[in-house]
C-alpha cells in the first residue's frame, strides 16, 4: 500500500460514503441540489488565526461571491477535549483559557457542502513546499497546530475530498485523526469531527485583524468589517475579558 492509499484508508476515503454529500437526512450522491439544502460548519487551523482569517475571507468573496455582511469566516478556538461554555484568549483572570483547555487557533466557516474541496485547497495553499505554515518558526506549540474540522471527521464524505485537495495543491501534508489536545507536528494536520469538537468564536478584537508578520497590514475596509458586523448584530458576542491588558497578551 502506497502513502496515498494509506492516507485514504486512514481518513475513510475508500468507503462508499466518501462518494456522496452528508446531509441532515443521511448520505446522498453529490448533486447541484445539495448546494441549496444546508451549509456545513467547518474550521481550519494553521498557526495564528489573523492571517488565516484574511485568506478565507478572500476565498468566501471569490468562491461564494459573498459580500461583507454575508461573510462567515471567524477567528475561533477548537480542538480541545475540555467542554467549557466559555473559551477565551489568555487573560489575567484565567477564564476559559483556550490553551489550558487544549484548543488551537482556527478559522471557522459555514459553507455549502459542494464548495468544501475548493476551500480545502485554499487551506493547503497556505503551506510551503515543505509543509511549513507561514509562521512555522514563530508561533509553535499545540495552540498553533494544524487542524481541519468537518462534520463526521475522518469517517465523513469530506475525507476523500481532503486527500484530493491535498494532492491537487502539491501533496504537502500528512493527515492524522485528531483525538483532541493533540500536539504540534510539522507537515501534519489533524482531522477533527466538527460536531464532536466544535469551534468557539474568539473575541471581537481578534476578528478581521491585521496579519502577524511585520507590515502585514490589511485595508481599513477589511479591519472595519468586525465593527460593522457587531453593529448589525451578526458578529457572535464574547463574554471573555479582553486579555491581560485589554488587547491580549503582548497585543497578540
Amino acid at each position: 500500500m502506497n502513502r496515498h492509499d494509506a492516507i485514504r484508508c486512514l481518513l475513510g476515503g475508500g468507503t462508499a460514503a466518501a462518494m456522496g454529500i452528508l446531509t441532515k437526512n443521511g448520505i446522498h450522491p453529490a448533486s447541484a441540489a445539495d448546494t441549496d439544502t444546508e451549509l456545513i460548519d467547518v474550521y481550519f487551523g494553521c498557526g495564528c488565526f489573523w492571517h488565516v482569517q484574511h485568506e478565507f475571507v478572500e476565498a468566501e468573496r471569490r468562491i461564494l461571491k459573498r459580500d461583507d455582511a454575508s461573510l462567515t469566516a471567524r477567528a475561533a478556538y477548537a480542538g480541545g477535549t475540555a467542554k467549557d461554555a466559555t473559551v477565551c484568549y489568555h487573560n489575567a483572570r484565567s477564564i476559559g483559557d483556550y490553551g489550558s483547555l487544549g484548543h488551537a487557533e482556527v478559522v471557522s466557516l459555514r459553507i455549502p457542502p459542494t464548495a468544501f474541496e475548493e476551500f480545502a485547497k485554499e487551506y493547503f495553499n497556505l503551506f510551503n513546499d515543505k509543509g511549513e505554515r507561514p509562521d512555522q518558526f514563530g508561533d509553535r506549540g499545540s495552540e498553533y497546530r494544524n487542524l481541519i474540522g468537518v462534520p463526521g471527521g475522518s469517517n465523513s464524505p469530506y475525507a476523500k475530498q481532503l486527500v484530493s485537495a491535498s494532492m491537487a495543491s502539491g501533496d504537502k501534508l500528512d493527515f492524522a485523526i485528531g483525538k483532541g489536545n493533540d500536539g504540534d507536528k510539522r507537515a501534519v494536520t489533524f482531522v477533527m469531527d466538527s460536531q464532536a469538537f466544535p469551534s468557539y468564536v474568539a473575541e471581537q478584537y481578534h476578528q478581521f485583524h491585521d496579519g502577524f508578520n511585520l507590515g502585514e497590514n490589511y485595508p481599513n475596509s477589511y479591519n472595519d468589517v468586525a465593527s460593522s458586523l457587531a453593529a448589525s448584530g451578526t458578529l457572535e458576542k464574547s463574554v471573555c475579558p479582553n486579555g491581560t491588558f485589554g488587547i491580549g497578551i503582548g497585543g497578540l
